[in-house]
């Protein structure tokens, strides 16, 4: 019959030793060992305290201005981070100064609220109504 299969003879424990050989080798060529380590300037750092009853040497530690320098960097808003903004949500509202100083007393721009008698009228009588509804 032309649609069986031949069965597959289980693989002993010297094919399997090999092919593990195999991997490990393919995973090694491509593998690099990276030794140079630093802070992640763009998360936030969380200092820890010592242990309560641990006792304390007078060590003097000299602060490492790069160190603080970074972590200043990433503190900082993106507008004084970087010169354009480096996503697409981060064009709404970039340029956030406005584009016409206001001055309020410009009557062509400025439209302040006005009440005729009318308006005042009707106010006093919204807020009378809202009263005797808040006290029944």
């Amino acid at each position: 019959m032309s649609g069986t299969r031949p069965e597959k003879t289980p693989m002993d424990v010297v094919q399997q030793n090999a092919i593990q050989i195999e991997t490990i080798r393919k995973e090694q060529r491509t593998q690099k060992l990276y030794t140079v380590f630093s802070i992640n300037p763009y998360k936030k750092l969380h200092v820890v305290t010592d242990k309560p009853m641990v006792k304390k040497t007078e060590e003097v530690v000299e602060e490492d201005h790069s160190f603080i320098q970074a972590i200043h960097q990433a503190l900082l808003e993106p507008t004084k981070k970087y010169n354009h903004p480096q996503t697409e949500s981060q064009e709404i509202g970039w340029i956030s100064k406005p584009l016409i100083v206001s001055d309020c007393s410009d009557r062509r721009l400025n439209f302040p609220r006005q009440n005729t008698e009318i308006t005042k009228y009707m106010d006093a009588a919204w807020r009378l109504k809202e009263q005797t509804q808040n006290l029944s």
